[in-house]
C-alpha cells in the first residue's frame, strides 16, 4: 500500500491513536508499524483475534502487561558472554512474570469462553520460572544484589559493616574530645571518596595529620582522614574490592543464565508484544464504539452509519453507502463544504482500518472488502516547489493511479477534472471515470460539473449520489444521499440573501432549458425522496412498536401457559388428596365393619367389600367434585322416589334410593353401606326401568340360565372372580328365598382360578349346606353343584 495514499487518507493519525493504547515498547511498535494485509484469510484472521480479545476486554477486563520490558538488547549482549547489570537482570526477571501472568489470564479465559487464536498465541510463551527464581534470589526489587546471593558475598559484607562500625567508634571518640573538637567545623563524619573523613577547619590543617580528601566551596573547611584510621580505610577499601570482584561473579553465572535462555526469551518478547497490540486494538474498539465488519472479496462494501473515526462522535454525521452490487461507481455531487471529502476519507479509512484488523466506526451488519490496493487523490496537491498548478497536481496523481490500479482496487477522486476550463474538465473527467468503469475497478468520485450527473444517470452500473444541503439554514447536513445527484443552491441561497428578483429572474432566463429541467427533475426527486423518509420513518416506528407487542404477548402467553399449567398440577394434586382422603376412611370403616361382624356375629360379605374397593379405586382424580351450586344438568323433572339411581355430592359416589326417610332426607344404598341423606345432597340420575337397562348392558360378561320362575343354575364363564362372587351371592339370595335345595354354578374348567374361588366362598355362606363337582352327565370339574339349607 502507497504510504503517501495512506498520509493522504489520514491512517498514520489512526495508527498513532492505537498506539496510546499499547502498554509495551514492542505493543507500540507494532502499532506505529501496521501495514493493511490484502489476503483476505489474513485479514479474517486478524479481526477474529481482535474480536477475541474485544470478548475478554468486555466480560474479564484487559490484562495488565506491568513488568514486562524489551530487554532485546540484554538478551543480545548475553548471548556474545556480555555481563548484564543487576536492573537489566531484574527487568528480564520482571519480564518472564508478567509474560507467565498473562499467559495464565488467557487460559483460564479459554476455559469459560473460546479464545482460541489467544490461547494458542499465548500457549508459545515458555515459562522461565527457575530462571526468574534464579536471578530474584539473587536481586531485589531495587536492583541491588542481596547478601544472600552467595556465602562469600555475605561474609564480605559481613566485614564491611564490622570495619565501618569500628571506624565510626574512633572517630566518634576523635570529635567528642575536647581538643580535637575546637579544630572542628561540624562535630560529625562524613564519607568522602568511599573514605570516612571529619570536617576540619582550614586554620588548624598545620596541627592536624591525614590526607585532606577534600574542602568546603569558601575553603574554610577541609575534610580530612585523621592519620589513625587510615589503614582502616585502607583494609575497608580492600574489603570493598573483594565485594565487587564477588559481585561481577554473581553476575555473569546470571547472564550465562540468561544466555542460555535467550532464544526462548526473545520469542515470549515478540508474543506479549503481539498480545498487547492485539488487547489495544480492542480497546480501541470499545472507546470509537466500533463493530467488527464482515469481510469479502468480490468488490462489495456496505457502510451502515458509518463515522470517521477522527472526529468526535457528537459532532460526526453518519454515512450509509453501498457499493459494488448493484452498482460499481458512485459519483458525489454538492456544494463545497458539504462533506463530499470527509465521505471519501471515512470510506477509504475504515476500509483501511478493516484490512489492517481493526474494528470499524459502524453499526454490525457492515461489511468491507479486501482490496490488492487503495488509490486516493483527495485535496488540493498543487506543489510550488514543483511549479505544478492543481489540475497538474491532480492530473499527476491520477496518471500513476491509472498505470497501477487492477479490477480488485478501489479508487477515491475528489474534484475530478477540477481546476480548468469547465468544459475541457468536465470531458476529460467523463473520460477518465469512463476509463476506471470499463477497468471494473470500484470507485467513488465527487465533482461540481452537472454533465457527470447525466453521465452516473445514463451508463450502467453506475449511480449519483449528493451531500444533503439545507435551504432554510443554508447549510450543509453532511449527509450522503445516494441515487440523487446534487442541485444547485445558487438562486436559492442568493434569494435567501436578498438579492433582487429582478435580477434572478434574468439569471434564471439565461440557463438552458434542458439544465432547468435537470434541476426540476432534481427537486422532484428530493421531495420524493423526503416523502419516503418521512414514511420509513413512520413505518419503523411501527414495526418497533409491533416488536415490542409481540415480545410483550409472547410472554404473556408463556406466563399463562405457565400459570395453566401450575393451576392443572394443583389440581390433580387436590383430586389425588381428595381420592386419598376418601379411601383413607373408606378404609377405616370397611375395617370397622368387619369389626363389628366379628363381634356380633354379623355376617359381611367379602364380596361387597372388595367390590366397593375396587369402586374406590377406579375412581379418576380428574376435577374436583361439583358443589351444590355447580351440578351438572337441569333438575330433576319429578322428585326422588325408592329405587332411584342418584348421585350423592357430598361424597362424590353414585348410590340407589331404598326409601324416604321423611321430607328432606332419604336412605341411600352405597355400595355395602346404607345412609341417610339429605334431598339437597342428591340428584336423579335415572328411574329403576332405566337403571336395570343400565345394569343389564354393564354386566355383559356374565350369562344366567334361568327358568320361567327361579333359576337352577349360574353360568359364570368369561368373568373375573369378583364379578363372579357378586353375582355367586345374589343367585344364592334368590335361590335361598325360593326354597331351592339344590344349585349348579356353572364356572368352566380353565385355569381353576374361577372354581376355587367359588367354591372358598360357598364353604363360608350361611346358606350353603354342602357343595361338590358335578359327576358325569352335570358338567364335571365345570360345575359346582350346591346343597341349600
Amino acid at each position: 500500500m502507497d504510504d503517501k495514499i495512506l498520509h493522504t487518507l489520514e491512517y498514520r493519525k489512526i495508527l498513532d491513536t492505537l498506539s496510546q493504547y499499547t502498554q509495551t515498547s514492542m505493543g507500540k511498535r507494532m502499532a506505529e508499524q501496521l501495514k493493511p494485509a490484502v489476503q483476505l484469510d489474513d485479514v479474517k484472521h486478524l479481526l477474529a483475534a481482535t474480536d477475541q480479545a474485544y470478548t475478554v476486554d468486555r466480560l474479564k477486563g484487559s490484562p495488565s502487561f506491568g513488568g514486562i520490558t524489551d530487554v532485546n538488547d540484554a538478551l543480545k549482549r548475553a548471548r556474545i558472554g556480555g555481563t548484564l547489570n543487576p536492573h537489566e537482570l531484574l527487568s528480564v526477571a520482571n519480564t518472564i512474570w508478567g509474560s507467565r501472568r498473562i499467559k495464565r489470564f488467557i487460559a483460564q479465559i479459554h476455559e469459560d469462553e473460546s479464545v482460541e487464536i489467544l490461547y494458542n498465541l499465548s500457549d508459545l510463551i515458555s515459562e522461565q520460572k527457575p530462571l526468574e527464581d534464579a536471578i530474584k534470589a539473587c536481586i531485589d526489587d531495587s536492583a541491588e544484589v542481596m547478601d544472600s546471593a552467595s556465602s562469600e558475598l555475605m561474609q564480605i559484607r559481613r566485614e564491611l559493616r564490622n570495619g565501618e562500625v569500628r571506624i565510626r567508634e574512633k572517630l566518634d571518640a576523635m570529635i567528642r574530645s575536647q581538643s580535637v573538637a575546637k579544630m572542628l567545623q561540624d562535630q560529625l563524619i562524613t564519607i568522602r571518596g568511599d573514605r570516612f573523613v571529619i570536617p576540619v577547619k582550614a586554620e588548624y590543617r598545620s596541627y592536624f595529620g591525614g590526607i585532606v580528601h577534600d574542602q568546603s566551596g569558601s575553603g574554610a573547611t577541609l575534610f580530612i582522614e585523621p592519620e589513625s584510621i587510615v589503614a582502616m580505610n585502607n583494609k575497608l577499601r580492600e574489603t570493598r574490592m573483594k565485594e565487587e570482584r564477588e559481585i561481577e561473579v554473581i553476575l555473569q553465572k546470571l547472564t550465562a543464565l540468561v544466555g542460555e535462555q535467550a532464544d526462548l526469551l526473545t520469542i515470549d518478547i515478540d508474543i506479549t508484544g503481539q498480545l498487547d497490540f492485539i488487547f489495544a486494538k480492542a480497546r480501541l474498539a470499545h472507546v470509537m464504539k466500533a463493530s467488527l465488519p464482515r469481510m469479502n472479496d468480490r468488490g462489495y462494501l456496505k457502510l451502515k452509519k458509518g463515522r470517521h473515526p477522527l472526529i468526535p462522535m457528537e459532532q460526526v454525521v453518519p454515512i450509509d453507502v453501498e457499493l459494488g452490487n448493484s452498482y460499481t461507481s458512485i459519483i458525489v455531487t454538492g456544494p463545497n463544504t458539504g462533506g463530499k471529502t470527509v465521505t471519501l476519507k471515512t470510506i477509504g479509512l475504515l476500509n483501511l482500518m478493516a484490512m489492517s484488523g481493526m474494528f470499524i466506526p459502524a453499526e454490525e451488519g457492515s461489511q468491507m472488502c479486501v482490496f490488492d490496493a487503495i488509490y486516493a487523490d483527495i485535496g488540493d496537491e498543487q506543489s510550488i516547489e514543483q511549479s505544478l498548478s492543481t489540475f497538474s497536481s491532480h492530473m499527476t496523481n491520477i496518471i500513476r493511479i491509472l498505470k497501477n490500479m487492477t479490477p480488485k482496487s478501489l479508487v477515491l477522486l475528489d474534484e475530478v477534472g477540477a481546476g480548468t476550463d469547465p468544459a475541457e474538465g468536465s470531458a476529460l473527467a467523463i473520460a477518465i471515470l469512463e476509463h476506471i468503469h470499463r477497468m471494473e475497478c470500484r470507485m467513488i468520485a465527487t465533482t461540481h460539473y452537472s454533465e457527470l450527473k447525466a453521465y452516473a444517470y445514463e451508463r450502467k452500473g453506475v449511480i449519483n449520489a449528493s451531500m444533503e444541503f439545507d435551504i432554510n439554514t443554508l447549510s450543509p447536513t453532511y449527509r450522503l444521499l445516494v441515487g440523487v445527484p446534487g442541485r444547485s443552491n445558487a438562486f436559492a441561497i442568493a434569494e435567501r440573501l436578498g438579492l433582487p428578483g429582478v435580477i434572478l429572474d434574468y439569471a434564471r432566463g439565461e440557463v438552458k432549458e434542458e439544465d432547468q429541467r435537470v434541476e426540476h427533475m432534481i427537486a422532484s426527486l428530493e421531495e420524493n425522496r423526503h416523502a419516503a423518509e418521512i414514511e420509513r420513518g413512520k413505518a419503523e416506528v411501527l414495526r418497533k412498536e409491533m416488536e415490542e407487542l409481540r415480545s410483550r404477548h409472547t410472554q404473556e402467553l408463556a406466563k399463562l401457559e405457565e400459570q395453566r399449567d401450575k393451576l392443572v398440577d394443583k389440581a390433580r394434586q387436590d383430586a389425588k388428596k381428595i381420592v386419598d382422603k376418601a379411601r383413607s376412611e373408606a378404609e377405616e370403616i370397611i375395617s370397622d365393619l368387619r369389626k363389628l361382624a366379628q363381634e356380633e356375629g354379623a355376617s359381611v360379605k367379602e364380596h361387597k367389600l372388595i367390590a366397593a374397593r375396587k369402586r374406590l379405586d377406579e375412581a379418576e382424580p380428574e376435577q374436583k367434585r361439583k358443589s351444590a351450586g355447580q351440578r351438572s344438568g337441569t333438575k330433576a323433572k319429578r322428585s326422588i322416589e325408592p329405587g332411584d339411581e342418584v348421585m350423592v355430592y357430598s361424597l362424590n359416589q353414585k348410590g340407589h334410593v331404598v326409601e324416604m326417610a321423611g321430607a328432606k332426607e332419604a336412605l341411600v344404598q352405597l355400595g355395602i353401606m346404607k345412609m341417610k341423606v339429605s334431598l339437597d345432597d342428591l340428584e336423579l340420575l335415572s328411574t329403576p326401568a332405566a337403571s336395570k337397562s343400565q345394569s343389564q348392558r354393564h354386566v355383559t360378561t356374565v350369562k344366567r340360565t334361568r327358568d320361567a320362575n327361579i333359576r337352577k343354575e349360574l353360568d359364570l364363564r368369561g368373568a373375573n372372580l369378583e364379578e363372579a362372587l357378586i353375582e355367586v351371592d345374589r343367585f344364592m339370595d334368590e335361590a335361598f328365598l325360593g326354597n331351592l335345595g339344590q344349585v349348579s354354578i356353572i364356572h368352566g374348567k380353565g385355569t381353576g382360578i374361577l372354581r376355587t374361588g367359588i367354591q372358598d366362598y360357598l364353604r363360608k355362606h350361611k346358606h350353603v349346606k354342602s357343595y361338590r363337582l358335578g359327576n358325569y352327565g352335570e358338567g364335571g370339574t365345570g360345575v359346582t353343584i350346591a346343597e341349600l339349607k
